[in-house]
């Protein structure tokens, strides 16, 4: 997990509780989720169209 042990990963969350409150998290996370997923359903959208595309010209 990017060289990270579990006190790093436990101070990161620590440090983020005390910045954004407890209350933020669930939403930053959620919305963190969302983005990831439109993103990685983007990519799937290009490469559907690249493998189409080549199809094509075949």
């Amino acid at each position: 997990m990017f060289g990270l042990g579990w006190a790093e990963v436990g101070v990161i969350a620590l440090a983020a509780i005390l910045i954004f409150g407890p209350k933020k998290i669930p939403e930053m996370g959620s919305a963190l989720g969302k983005t990831l997923r439109g993103f990685k359903d983007e990519l799937k959208g290009v490469r559907d169209e690249d493998l189409e595309q080549d199809r094509q010209d075949s």
